[in-house]
């Protein structure tokens, strides 16, 4: 049987992807072939080269027609994309050739803390500001616009009012870790 073939998109230090790059390491019907980068210096390639999986570094042009992206995963036959701490939007071409097979993981309950300019701490410090109870984290499949894929998975984590936003964002990224290589694994095995 061969195979579905994943592919990893990350910007940073890439603790998300090695969660993947465990959870997929020896599984007999999914495989991660590649991960691609915008950044020379990401912690992703470091982690990418320890498990044995090649990596792709491309700068912003290459990202704005998503054209050289869409052959190399061709090449590759990935069939899924899985967003890991990947901080440009992905080119309408890309999205569409890829339709329901892209993934993205929001350090919040969408809708609330979504779109342009929503990631990272910049999501905890507006949950924080905002006086919130609860966070947590939203799996959803992405389309043209930031953070409006349908949702697929949520889980959500109870706040103090005593949590800063680097306390947010610890809760939220154990949450991530738990939860994002099983969703994705539930959802690529569903199209076999």
């Amino acid at each position: 049987m061969t195979k579905k073939r994943l592919s990893i998109f990350a910007s940073g230090s890439g603790s998300n992807a090695e969660k993947f790059f465990e959870h997929f390491k020896n599984h007999p019907q999914i495989e991660i072939v590649s991960v691609f980068t915008n950044n020379k210096s990401a912690g992703v390639i470091e982690r990418a080269d320890r498990f044995g999986i090649q990596h792709h570094v491309y700068n912003r042009t290459y990202w704005e027609t998503g054209e050289q992206i869409i052959k190399i995963l061709k090449e590759e036959e990935v069939d899924f994309i899985v967003l890991a701490g990947f901080m440009l939007l992905i080119p309408e071409k890309l999205v569409k050739e890829f339709s329901d097979k892209i993934f993205n993981i929001h350090p919040a309950l969408l809708p609330k803390f979504g779109g342009q300019g929503m990631y990272g701490s910049n999501v905890h410090k507006a949950v924080k500001a905002a006086g919130e109870t609860e966070s947590g984290l939203t799996i959803h499949f992405v389309n043209e616009h930031y953070d409006e894929g349908k949702i697929i998975f949520q889980e959500k984590c109870q706040l103090e009012p005593t949590d800063s936003a680097e306390d947010i964002a610890t809760k939220v990224l154990k949450l991530e870790h738990k939860n994002y290589p099983k969703v994705v694994e539930q959802e690529v095995l569903k199209s076999i």
